[in-house]
């Protein structure tokens, strides 16, 4: 068993399947959203969980105010847990049993003229690369200008390759994971200010908010 962290679903648990799953622990959950606290990305947000699992990240986003979030799952069993765990919090979720990149591919459109605010992309640490680059490059049509995209790693696995409408903000490791931050870069007329003071990093819609 595991349990949300905050919000309130604080302390409901979830029911994690005997096998085919990674939890995030209730550690490195509790940190990263720390940080999402801190970017001000949670409150009224839609909500996208990729590799969902049990659901437990797309929950905690929603325990600690976010408004709906997909959560979507290849495994049969999985998401069937994912599922239980969704009624058993009675949080405004729904699942979808379907593989990531099949799910997020068959969206076609401008990019960054979406509804989702914030991504979730924690894979099993076997993923192909090109998966990964696939899943992100896909990710345009879905999310809007001021999206933030969550991807936990291993340590041990390389960084992901980034599509041009997102650039990387911020990056945590905690124990064997690594979460990176990324965001649309800001239109270039609202760009000068920061790379004066961050020539070397790209600017995003976050990194100005947390400027401010």
């Amino acid at each position: 068993m595991t349990r949300i962290v905050a919000g309130s679903a604080k302390g409901r648990n979830l029911a994690v399947p005997k096998s085919g799953t990674r939890p995030t622990s209730e550690r490195v959950r509790e940190a990263l959203f720390s940080r999402l606290d801190h970017m001000n990305v949670l409150d009224g947000a839609t909500v996208l969980d990729l590799y969902a699992g049990t659901g437990a990240l797309g929950l905690e986003a929603l325990s600690r105010g976010g408004a709906h979030a997909t959560l979507v799952e290849k495994a049969s069993a999985a998401a069937r847990v994912a599922s239980a765990n969704v009624r058993s919090t009675g949080l405004p979720a729904r699942v979808v049993t379907a593989d990531a990149r099949t799910y997020v591919s068959a969206r076609s459109g401008q990019a960054l003229a979406g509804d989702i605010d914030l991504v979730f992309i924690d894979p099993p640490y076997d993923i192909a690369e090109d998966d990964m680059t696939t899943v992100l490059s896909s990710l345009g049509p879905w999310i809007g200008p001021d999206a933030l995209v969550v991807v936990e790693r291993s340590t041990r696995a390389p960084a992901p390759t980034w599509p041009d409408f997102l650039v990387l903000e911020d990056q945590r490791t905690w124990g064997e994971t690594v979460a990176y931050f990324a965001g649309p870069p800001l239109p270039k007329d609202e760009t000068g200010d920061i790379a004066q003071v961050r020539e070397d990093a790209p600017a995003s819609s976050h990194a100005q908010e947390e400027e401010r």
